[in-house]
């Protein structure tokens, strides 16, 4: 499909294709690796150890935050399959967006994105590291975080397929990790484990009330959990490398309502249920912890310990992959330095290389300025999120209307009510941005996030009048 530039510039085609590559991506990716990537992307860190901060602001009230923003994620993720099942690309929204919008939006979704994940990368290097240190507390942090850098670098460059294997692993373990955990808490709620008595609705009404502290509690616990499902876009770009691309980005958008509920909100309802939301054990060692250790769960802490470590290093690993596939599409339509493009064995390896580069030297600002400049990355992205769901929201909108007049045989996935939830879809993310002015903290992450939009929005802008004025 061709379209026409806001600038009159000649049609020209959007693809993934290499500009001078020798080969083209892979599709070394199977279906059991995306369906398993599908089921582990959902399950974070951010979900064992943040959800703690929200259940301290919310109270049993972050079982209805999780609902609203786990909607709001289905939503999102039902016009990102739509899109992705359409057209697979590896730049998926941000070639949807460049095709739809044009390429100004392209050019500013997908790097904001990039930039999003390789903070990501450091960051998640950083806590895995600190995990580690704990362990061995004769080692240093950096000594990890280049082990794990390289561990994961390394597997980006040889071939997909071990992208693919370790996530695949990676995601298995969480998967029964958060199913064992869901199975003991049912049953304490149920008064059947050993030594557990049914807490009944005590702790969801008692010590405050469902919503403790009103409406404000709410919001935090709704924003917390809103950043929490970051990270679900990696599988549309995973599937433009599989087997079976449109078979497999539909499946794994079908079964998003099922795993939202069950690993989040699930989760949320089995520990507001089994222990008061206000226990000090909640913030102090997360809530998972908190629960293991209330029903005497021998070693809770370290249990939870390799979890969290799991979790981290699946993420670093899908993060790696992710920038290096949207830098590298970036780079294929043009946006980007073109020496980057070039695809070896079916790996763009020097985006693996550019995307890790990027995420050890933002560690390396941790430790030259940890109050500063890595502070600012961080703030920078903090609403990066927020932003690319809005994206993908118009871009649906206008992309779907395009598919119903030119190719309506390629809506294998649909966007449920089109437009009517579409239009709620970007109302919740605006809805979102505006409580984020609320608090001080979520409100300078907003105002550094803008700041980096625009600026992206305005290159974006000058490139593309530069190419129409060539043209």
């Amino acid at each position: 499909m061709t379209r026409t530039s806001a600038t009159s510039a000649p049609e020209r085609e959007v693809t993934d294709a290499a500009p001078g590559g020798d080969g083209n991506l892979s599709h070394g990716l199977k279906q059991r690796h995306l369906s398993m990537i599908a089921l582990g992307g959902v399950i974070g860190a951010g979900l064992f150890v943040g959800s703690g901060a929200g259940i301290a602001a919310a109270g049993p009230g972050i079982v209805l935050a999780y609902a609203i923003s786990g909607l709001l994620v289905m939503l999102v993720m039902r016009m990102l399959g739509e899109m992705a099942a359409a057209n697979p690309a590896s730049g998926t929204f941000s070639v949807h967006a460049e095709r739809a919008i044009g390429p100004w939006a392209g050019f500013t979704v997908g790097w904001m994105f990039w930039v999003e994940l390789c903070v990501g990368i450091a960051v998640e290097a950083i806590g895995a590291a600190s995990i580690m240190v704990s362990w061995f507390p004769s080692t240093q942090s950096w000594m990890w975080v280049l082990v794990f850098m390289a561990l994961f670098c390394g597997t980006n460059l040889a071939a997909v397929g071990n992208f693919g294997e370790f996530e695949f692993w990676f995601a298995a373990l969480k998967i029964a990790a958060i199913g064992a955990f869901l199975v003991l808490g049912v049953l304490a709620v149920l008064g059947l484990l050993p030594g557990t008595s049914a807490p009944g609705s005590d702790n969801l009404t008692g010590h405050g009330g469902f919503l403790p502290n009103g409406a404000n509690g709410l919001v935090v616990g709704l924003l917390a959990s809103v950043f929490a499902y970051g990270g679900l876009e990696t599988v549309t770009i995973a599937a433009a490398e599989s087997e079976q691309p449109v078979k497999g980005v539909a499946k794994a958008v079908r079964t998003a309502m099922w795993r939202i509920a069950l690993f989040y909100v699930g989760s949320m309802l089995v520990i507001v249920t089994v222990i008061p939301w206000n226990d000090a054990s909640i913030l102090k060692h997360g809530p998972y912890v908190a629960v293991l250790d209330y029903l005497d769960i021998p070693a809770a802490g370290q249990i939870m310990n390799v979890i969290v470590l799991i979790a981290l290093l699946s993420a670093m690993n899908a993060n790696i992959y992710g920038a290096s596939r949207m830098s590298y599409s970036l780079v294929a339509r043009g946006e980007g330095p073109k020496f980057l493009g070039k695809v070896s064995g079916g790996v763009p390896r020097l985006t693996v290389l550019a995307s890790s580069a990027f995420g050890f030297f933002a560690v390396l600002l941790s430790y030259w300025w940890p109050n500063t400049v890595f502070k600012w990355l961080l703030y920078m992205t903090g609403a990066a999120v927020l932003v690319v769901w809005g994206f993908i929201a118009v871009t649906q909108m206008r992309m779907r209307r395009q598919l119903e007049r030119e190719a309506p045989e390629k809506l294998v996935v649909r966007m449920w009510c089109f437009p009517v939830l579409t239009w709620v879809a970007l109302a919740g993310v605006v809805g979102v941005l505006a409580l984020m002015l609320r608090e001080q903290d979520t409100r300078v992450q907003l105002y550094f996030t803008a700041g980096l939009t625009g600026a992206l929005a305005l290159t974006g802008y000058i490139r593309q009048r530069m190419r129409a004025d060539k043209a």
